[in-house]
């Protein structure tokens, strides 16, 4: 009994030496992640969350914090703001909202659809694509095209 019970003492001495020579290896790591979140950084390696990303419309790059799911995301644009392709929105939806031609970030459907703004009825158009309604005919021959509610009991894109 004695042999087990001397090992045991001899161990529990051992610890905290152990935890000392590791001691230097850790410090030496904290030095190299040192910035918190919200200083300027280069690299991930920098910041004490190992997350170096931009989070605003600021091109330069901050210590952010990682998500639940420990990822370590860029901040992307809020509805309303100008974008130019998907990816830069949080609803991952760029479209036009109006008749500019400008592309604003922009919520998805209930359907998680993104659906780009189009001509109300009676506005000049080329293609049914255009058009709310999806439907731009020509009213007489001499006349220009225009976007027109579907008529009919199919709902169909015929002239009134």
């Amino acid at each position: 009994m004695a042999g087990p019970g001397w090992t045991m003492l001899l161990l529990l001495l051992l610890l905290p030496l152990g935890s000392l020579v590791g001691y230097g290896l850790q410090k030496q790591q904290m030095n190299l992640s040192h910035k918190v979140i919200g200083e300027p950084c280069r690299s991930h390696d920098e910041c004490q969350s190992n997350c170096c990303t931009t989070n605003s419309l600021d091109p330069h790059t901050l210590c952010t914090p990682k998500t639940i799911l420990l990822q370590c995301l860029p901040w992307k644009k809020p509805n309303g703001y100008r974008c130019s392709d998907n990816s830069e929105c949080q609803s991952s939806c760029c479209v036009r909202n109006n008749k500019s031609p400008q592309e604003f970030c922009t919520s998805q459907t209930i359907f998680l659809q993104c659906v780009p703004w189009r001509k109300p009825n009676g506005n000049f158009c080329s293609s049914h694509q255009e058009c709310s309604s999806q439907c731009c005919i020509q009213l007489r021959e001499d006349s220009p095209f225009r976007c027109m509610p579907r008529t009919g009991i199919l709902a169909q894109c015929l002239p009134l």
